[in-house]
C-alpha cells in the first residue's frame, strides 16, 4: 500500500478521482455480516445477497474471506471497492509476514485495515461506502477477538457478537437475545446463521438460506488450529435446522440454541 502510494496512488482504491454524475450511481452492495465469539475461538459469517438498489444484483456473493492463518474480514457495502481492499489487505499481510518472518499481531492487523478504510475516505463521502468487520484468534492473549469500523476507519473492540450492514440491527437484536459466554462452537455457529435468517426475515436487502438453489450463508471459524469455512453440507445442516425450528416457532425462536 506505501508502494503504491509512493509511485502509482493513482491505483490505491480511495485514490480515483471518478467521473462528474448526474444522480447516484446504483452499483452492487454487500449487506449483512455477523460475528460472535465462544471460548475456544470466534465464528464470522455473511449472507449471500448482493443489491443494486430495490433489485437483487447477485444471489451467491462472497462476503467473507480469510485475512490470513488466524483471521478474517466480512465486507459490507460497495462490492467492488470492499473486494479489492480485502485482496490488498491480504498482500499487505503477507508481505508483512515474509519481510519481517513472523506474523503481524492481531491488534496490529486491525490497525492496519482501519487505515485502508480511512484512505477511501473520499470514495464514502460520494455513497462508496466500505465497512467491513475483521475477526480472528489472537496467539498472545489466546482469545478470538472481533473489531468493527465505521466509514472513517474507527475501530472499536466488540465484546461477545457484532454486526454490520443494512441488516445489522435485526441481527444484533437477534444475537442479544441468544448469545451466551459458554457457547460451543456448534452453538455459536447456529447463533449467526440464527442472525442472518432473522435479519433476512426484516430487511430485504439481506438474504436467507436459499434451499431451493442450495445458496447457504459462509460461516468461518477461527481458533487456535487457524481459519476453517465450514463445508457447504455442514452450512446446510445447521441452516435447515434453523429453518425447522422456526417452522415450529414462526413468530421467533425462544432464548436458546441447539
Amino acid at each position: 500500500m506505501d508502494f503504491l502510494a509512493e509511485h502509482s496512488p493513482e491505483l490505491l482504491p480511495g485514490r480515483r478521482t471518478l467521473p462528474p454524475v448526474q444522480g447516484a450511481v446504483e452499483v452492487p452492495h454487500g449487506t449483512t455480516i455477523v460475528a460472535a465469539s465462544f471460548p475456544g475461538g470466534v465464528v464470522l459469517a455473511g449472507d449471500r445477497r448482493a443489491t443494486m438498489g430495490n433489485m437483487i444484483a447477485q444471489r451467491d456473493i462472497e462476503k467473507v474471506f480469510p485475512a490470513d492463518e488466524y483471521s478474517a474480514v466480512g465486507i459490507a457495502g460497495t462490492a467492488g471497492l470492499a473486494v479489492e481492499m480485502v485482496r490488498l489487505f491480504q498482500l499487505e499481510l503477507e508481505h508483512f509476514e515474509k519481510v519481517e518472518g513472523t506474523q503481524l499481531s492481531l491488534e496490529g492487523k486491525a490497525n492496519r485495515l482501519s487505515t485502508m478504510i480511512r484512505g477511501n475516505l473520499g470514495m464514502a463521502m460520494q455513497g462508496l461506502a466500505v465497512v467491513p468487520l475483521f475477526a480472528g484468534w489472537d496467539v498472545d492473549r489466546e482469545k478470538g477477538r472481533i473489531f468493527s469500523y465505521d466509514v472513517t476507519g474507527g475501530r472499536s473492540e466488540e465484546h461477545g457478537y457484532a454486526a454490520t450492514g443494512s441488516g445489522s440491527l435485526f441481527a444484533r437484536g437477534s444475537m442479544k437475545k441468544l448469545y451466551r459466554e459458554d457457547l460451543s462452537e456448534r452453538q455459536a455457529v447456529t447463533l449467526v446463521v440464527q442472525a442472518l435468517y432473522d435479519a433476512a426475515d426484516d430487511d430485504s436487502a439481506t438474504g436467507g438460506p436459499d434451499v431451493a438453489r442450495r445458496i447457504y450463508p459462509i460461516v468461518t471459524v477461527i481458533t487456535e488450529d487457524g481459519y476453517r469455512r465450514l463445508t457447504e453440507t455442514e452450512a446446510s445442516d445447521v441452516s435447515r435446522s434453523v429453518l425447522e425450528r422456526r417452522l415450529d416457532q414462526p413468530d421467533g425462536p425462544r432464548a436458546e440454541l441447539l
